[in-house]
C-alpha cells in the first residue's frame, strides 16, 4: 500500500480537481442560466435555487457534526456492534431531520412531498391496485387526461404503490410520507455496514460507518422518495451478504421490487453481482436463490398487467416530453458528476483514487492465474463495491437519460462510493469528515433545495 504522508499531496490534488469541477459547473450553469439556456435548475448544477436562510435544525445539525467530527472516528472503532448500528441509525436520523428542519417543518418535511409533481397527488386517484397496475403504462406519456404527474410517470408503479400501502395503513398525507423517508432512509447506516461486515471487513465497515451518518446527501433523504430507494436496494444487498439461500431469496425480492421503484436501478446489478461474488461460499447458490425471487418479482407485476419493456420504452418518451428536451446534454453529462460531490461529499475523489490504487499495487510474484485471481479477490468489498457503484454512475450518466436532479437520484450509489472512504488512513479521517459535514451545511444553508 502507499504510505499516508505520499498519498496526502495526490488526495489534495484530487481535492482540487473536485472544487474545479464544481466552480466550473456553477460559473457555467450560471453563464448559461444568463444567456436563457433552459437548464430548469436555477443553482446548477444542483436542482436548487439561492436562498441563504437558517432555520430550527441549523443548531442541531450544527451540534451532530461536531460530536461525529470530533469522536465519529473513534465512536465507529470502539462501540460494541450491535449499539454501534444502534447509535448509527439514531445518529443519521437525527441528522437528516435537523437539515430538513432548516427549512421548516412544513417546508422541509410536511409538505414536502405533496406537490403536484409528487406521488402523493396521485394516491387519492388510486381506488383500486390492480386496476392501476394493468392500466399504468397507459397512463405515462404527457398531454393527456388522465397522465401520471412527473414523479409517478417517471418511475414504474412501485414507487407509487409504497405511498398508496402507506395510506392504506393510516400513514397518508404529507407528513407521513416525509418521515417515512427519513426513517426509512437512515437504514443505509445499518444495511452497509453489515454488507461489508458479512463479506469479512468488519474493520472497514466501523471506519466507513461515521461517513454514512453524515453523508451530505441527506439534504435530499429528508424528504424525498429516493432515500426509500436507496434503503431498498443497500437492505437488498446487505441480505445478498449476510446469510444463505433464504436471506439471499429475500433480498431478491427486494432487490426484484427495487426495479419497479426506478428503471435505473437495473444499474443496481453491478452492486448485486459485486457483493454475490465476494461472498466465501455457496455463490452460485446465493446467485440463483436471488434470480429467482428477482423473477417472482417480476412475474407478480407482469401478471398484474405491468410489463416493464412497456413503461421503460414509454418512459424514454415522456422523458423528452418535459424538461430534459430542453436541457443541454453537453452541460448534465458532466455536471452532474459535480452534483454528485454535494451529495457523495468531496470525500469520495480521494477515496476512489485510494481504492483505484490498492487494485493497482503489484502482488507478489505468482504464478500467473493465482497472481489474477489474488488481484480480483485481495483488495475485497472496500475496492470492488465503490468500483461497481461508480459504473452504475457512469452508465447512468452516459445514457442521457439524467440530466440533472442526480444529488436525489443517485443516492442509492452514493452511500456505495463512501465504502471506499475506508482507504483513508485514520489521522486524516476526521478532516474528512468535517469537510462532508460542511458541505452538507453550506448546500443546506446557501440553497432552496427541491425534490
Amino acid at each position: 500500500m502507499t504510505r499516508p504522508g505520499r498519498s496526502r499531496p495526490a488526495d489534495l490534488i484530487v481535492l482540487g480537481a473536485e472544487v474545479a469541477l464544481l466552480a466550473v459547473a456553477v460559473a457555467v450553469g450560471a453563464l448559461l442560466n444568463r444567456q436563457g439556456v433552459r437548464l430548469h435548475a436555477d443553482a446548477a448544477p444542483l436542482y436548487a435555487s439561492w436562498r441563504p436562510h437558517l432555520g430550527a435544525g441549523t443548531p442541531v445539525a450544527l451540534l451532530v457534526a461536531a460530536l461525529f467530527v470530533w469522536r465519529g472516528t473513534r465512536w465507529g472503532s470502539d462501540t460494541r456492534w450491535p449499539r454501534l448500528l444502534g447509535v448509527g441509525y439514531l445518529a443519521s436520523v437525527l441528522w437528516t431531520l435537523s437539515l430538513a428542519l432548516v427549512d421548516g417543518w412544513s417546508a422541509g418535511l410536511a409538505e414536502r412531498l405533496t406537490v403536484q409533481a409528487e406521488y402523493l397527488h396521485e394516491v387519492p386517484r388510486v381506488t383500486d391496485v390492480g386496476v392501476m397496475l394493468s392500466g399504468f403504462a397507459d397512463r405515462i406519456l404527457d398531454f393527456q387526461p388522465d397522465s401520471w404527474s412527473t414523479h409517478s410517470a417517471a418511475h414504474p408503479p412501485g414507487a407509487l404503490l409504497l405511498f398508496v400501502w402507506l395510506e392504506r395503513i393510516g400513514l397518508g398525507g404529507g407528513t407521513a410520507a416525509g418521515l417515512a423517508c427519513v426513517l426509512l432512509g437512515a437504514t443505509v447506516t445499518v444495511s452497509v455496514p453489515v454488507t461489508l461486515r458479512a463479506l469479512g471487513a468488519e474493520d472497514a465497515a466501523r471506519a466507513v460507518w461515521p461517513f454514512l451518518v453524515l453523508l451530505p446527501g441527506a439534504v435530499w433523504v429528508g424528504a424525498s422518495a429516493d432515500g426509500i430507494f436507496a434503503a431498498v436496494v443497500a437492505a437488498g444487498l446487505a441480505l445478498l451478504a449476510v446469510g444463505g439461500r433464504p436471506a439471499a431469496a429475500l433480498g431478491g425480492l427486494l432487490l426484484g421490487f427495487a426495479l419497479y421503484l426506478s428503471y435505473g436501478f437495473v444499474l443496481v446489478g453491478f452492486l448485486a453481482l459485486t457483493v454475490v461474488l465476494l461472498r466465501a461460499r455457496d455463490r452460485l447458490g446465493v446467485l440463483l436463490a436471488a434470480a429467482t425471487a428477482v423473477a417472482a418479482v417480476a412475474a407478480a407485476f407482469t401478471l398484474a398487467g405491468f410489463w416493464w419493456p412497456d413503461g421503460y420504452h414509454l418512459v424514454t418518451r415522456r422523458y423528452y416530453q418535459g424538461w430534459a428536451a430542453e436541457r443541454p446534454y453537453g452541460y448534465w453529462v458532466w455536471a452532474n458528476l459535480a452534483a454528485l460531490l454535494l451529495s457523495a461529499g468531496p470525500v469520495v475523489g480521494p477515496a476512489l483514487r485510494r481504492a483505484v490504487t490498492a487494485v493497482s499495487v503489484r502482488p507478489p510474484h505468482r504464478p500467473f492465474a493465482t497472481a489474477i485471481r489474488q488481484r480480483i479477490a485481495g483488495p475485497g468489498p472496500t475496492v470492488w463495491l465503490p468500483l461497481a457503484a461508480t459504473a452504475a454512475v457512469l452508465a447512468a450518466d452516459l445514457s442521457g437519460l439524467s440530466k440533472a436532479e442526480v444529488e436525489r437520484i443517485w443516492l442509492p450509489f452514493a452511500v456505495w462510493l463512501l465504502v471506499a472512504t475506508a482507504h483513508l488512513p485514520t489521522g486524516h479521517r476526521r478532516w474528512w469528515l468535517a469537510a462532508q459535514a460542511a458541505t452538507a451545511l453550506a448546500v443546506n444553508h446557501l440553497l432552496w433545495t427541491v425534490s
